[in-house]
């Protein structure tokens, strides 16, 4: 079967390359699926040049998430039939023909959803929704987020609209702006304007700001953290341009703020059974009815990956771009 492999750790265009690889076969409790097609997420590509909080030993597989086709079954698993289509978000390996995955951790995938929403299903809404979960929010209650054009910060201003939270979103750019007000995103500001703040305080109509997302890192974390009220939280999630968190102290101290961290991988993993179940059935339905938008920016051959991951790179990209095997 084909793979893409990276024998060194670096820039994924550079190093990745489409190697023949014995075919797997399913141990108990495992199926083997035939890959559909795989998103590039940022996840990965950190994982490839080596700075992820997962390292993997080299030479090494890549990819994450996908949608396949059960192809074989492994002794014991029976809530499962070869045939089924299958999306995965958390199998190693997942940018190759065939892969095997732990079958307790796979999701159905509804018919009438495409393959192109089902590929991306896991990853990047799911971290979404859990984040709007780990925030405790409420219906009214208002927060912020950097990168709002991002694609996990497009997806929490479309479900946090959806389930009655405000959303303040903050891009670096005026034409960030207009990109997500051409997909109904309002109460975004940029950055690059000197009256930002005083925006924001306009929109917002001075409504206490209970929690902030940084997914940027730097100065930004900063910018988020001095929106918030007494009492609020910051959530680092990201970080785009630094991995250092440049924050005044005396925001964290006199507004009594907290500072934590969300990994979407490990929230995942702690989730019960039945919040996980519930989070996934309000995905599939807000995507279906076209709440939630998975927009795809291109679909390349396996074969391509370096063009693929280029067009990932590319600034004021709109959707995910997907590899086919």
């Amino acid at each position: 079967m084909r793979a893409l492999i990276h024998q060194a750790f670096g820039p994924a265009e550079d190093v990745l390359a489409l190697e023949d690889r014995p075919m797997p076969q399913p141990g108990p409790g495992q199926v083997r699926l035939r890959i559909l097609l795989s998103p590039i997420h940022n996840h990965d590509l950190w994982t490839i040049r080596g700075t992820y909080g997962f390292k993997p030993e080299l030479p090494a597989a890549s990819g994450t998430e996908a949608v396949g086709v059960v192809d074989a079954l492994g002794e014991g698993v029976e809530n499962l039939a070869v045939g089924q289509r299958i999306a995965t978000g958390g199998t190693f390996g997942a940018w190759a023909e065939y892969v095997v995955a732990n079958a307790a951790g796979l999701i159905p995938v509804p018919e009438g959803l495409p393959d192109e929403a089902a590929a991306q299903l896991v990853s990047m809404p799911f971290s979404a929704i859990s984040l709007l979960e780990f925030l405790n929010v409420r219906e009214g209650d208002w927060i912020v987020q950097n990168a709002a054009n991002g694609a996990v910060g497009r997806m929490l201003a479309q479900l946090g609209a959806a389930r009655g939270v405000h959303v303040l979103g903050l891009v670096r750019r005026s034409d960030g702006v207009e990109e997500l007000r051409a997909q109904g995103i309002e109460n975004v500001v940029a950055t690059d304007q000197d009256d930002w703040r005083a925006h924001a305080s306009a929109l917002t109509d001075g409504a206490p700001i209970v929690a902030g997302i940084d997914s940027v890192g730097g100065t930004a974390s900063g910018d988020v953290l001095a929106l918030l009220a007494e009492n609020g939280t910051l959530v680092a999630f990201g970080a785009m341009s630094s991995p250092v968190m440049q924050i005044a102290s005396g925001d964290v101290i006199f507004n009594q703020a907290t500072v934590k961290g969300f990994w979407g991988s490990r929230v995942g993993q702690t989730m019960d059974a039945a919040t996980r179940g519930e989070l996934f059935a309000e995905l599939v339905q807000r995507i279906s009815d076209g709440t939630l938008t998975l927009p795809v920016a291109g679909i390349f051959d396996a074969a391509d990956a370096a063009d693929a991951v280029r067009a990932t790179n590319t600034p004021g990209r709109v959707g995910k771009v997907l590899l086919r095997f």
